[in-house]
């Protein structure tokens, strides 16, 4: 399995995605880049692809054309991890798998998905410049996001600077869960910073994320003192059973009083989005009989931020 940067790769990033003409994570019109690795194990993460830090095969079963018509992926396969079933179809062996991505790349069906590659900061520039005109008229620029961003911190501060140099505005995506000095490196050439915050209680986030929140909250609170000129947007999904009481939102908009830096709270509705990104992994959708908040109760909540 890859999950360490290889000579060629070191001075790199590893991404999953660069997703054009977002108007949803910043003023104006702007390039979305989507880092690989994440700390957290949210249930309700949308991008499963994003949370582990090496490039990783996924399997959408639906658009294979079957074994009768096409067996390329089996004849690239170096390490025979992909086998032929009964059915005619394939399955991808994940404990032989070593995510190299060959089959991706053969897979004329395009049933066979590498999430992950890496890119230098230079060409980032260079996908984010063709869309500098509608940068410069609707205030737009690029969006770092994950996975979590702070995890690659020297390339994403690197990234960041150089977007800075030419004139494009920047912002964050972070979990807030990462070391003060890698936060602190990616907010330097930040323009803005969303920061999600899930849960006050700390048992209660250890519970369902695999982590407390003491480190989340710490860092929310020093960004807020060391760049008060840099506004924050802190964001709470809201996740039946988890945190969509009135008491739970309530909790953290008194925890948020004391941020001099934030601009604005965001509650966003638990969705699905992401669910079939979990059967291309070969990973347990854990909430797949949760429904979203009904727009009834979402106004509720909503009425709490707002009073």
């Amino acid at each position: 399995m890859h999950n360490t940067l290889s000579s060629e790769t070191e001075k790199q990033g590893l991404i999953f995605d660069i997703q054009k003409f977002s108007v949803h994570d910043g003023p104006g019109i702007r390039n979305l880049v989507f880092m690989k690795g994440c700390p957290l194990r949210c249930p309700w993460c949308s991008n499963p692809e994003s949370q582990n830090y090496y490039p990783e095969v996924g399997f959408n079963e639906r658009r294979c054309i079957g074994c009768d018509q096409c067996e390329i992926c089996l004849e690239v396969c170096s390490t025979n991890a992909i086998k032929k079933t009964e059915t005619g179809n394939i399955a991808i062996d994940k404990s032989l798998c070593t995510n190299c991505g060959e089959c991706a790349e053969a897979c004329p069906a395009k049933a066979i998905i590498l999430f992950g590659k890496y890119i230098s900061s230079e060409e980032i520039i260079r996908i984010a410049e063709e869309d500098s005109g509608f940068f410069s008229r609707s205030g737009g620029g690029v969006t770092v996001s994950g996975g979590e961003p702070a995890w690659q911190a020297d390339f994403v501060y690197e990234l960041l600077k150089k977007c800075r140099m030419r004139g494009m505005d920047t912002a964050i995506e972070t979990c807030g869960y990462a070391s003060w000095e890698n936060l602190e490196k990616i907010s330097k050439f930040s323009n803005l910073i969303f920061f999600d915050i899930k849960h006050i209680n700390s048992s209660e986030h250890k519970a369902v994320i695999g982590v407390g929140n003491e480190l989340i909250l710490e860092n929310i609170c020093h960004l807020s003192s060391s760049y008060p000129e840099t506004p924050i947007i802190v964001r709470t999904p809201v996740i039946p059973g988890f945190n969509d009481t009135i008491e739970a939102i309530k909790s953290i908009k008194n925890f948020l009083k004391n941020l001099n830096s934030l601009r604005e709270y965001e509650l966003l509705p638990y969705h699905r989005f992401g669910e079939a990104k979990y059967e291309y992994l070969k990973r347990q959708y854990l909430l797949k009989d949760i429904n979203p908040p009904t727009t009834e109760h979402m106004a509720i909540l909503g009425n709490i931020i707002h009073a």
